[in-house]
């Protein structure tokens, strides 16, 4: 509900400063949600933005090998015996 209100309020207050370009709302409205978005972050202690990158790098460097050697596992055929 704290939440709600918060963003109630601050979408009143966009309507009494005159904002009413739909373009000049919608990126003051995006603004306001990175804004709630960043102190969520902040209060979670979640990690920077570059150990993520770094950790994403990793994880899709994991991927590519994962891929790879399953494309050598089908690659490896097994012998048939010939029919006589």
């Amino acid at each position: 509900m704290k939440n709600s209100k918060f963003v109630i309020d601050k979408l009143a207050k966009l309507f009494e400063q005159g904002l009413i370009s739909s373009k000049d709302l919608a990126n003051e409205l995006v603004s306001i949600l990175k804004s709630k978005r960043d102190e969520i972050v902040f209060r979670l202690k979640l990690t920077s933005k570059d150990e993520f990158d770094i950790l994403a790098k990793r994880v899709e460097i994991l991927e590519h090998q994962i891929n790879k050697s399953k494309n050598q596992k089908k690659k490896k055929k097994t012998k048939r015996a010939k029919k006589s």
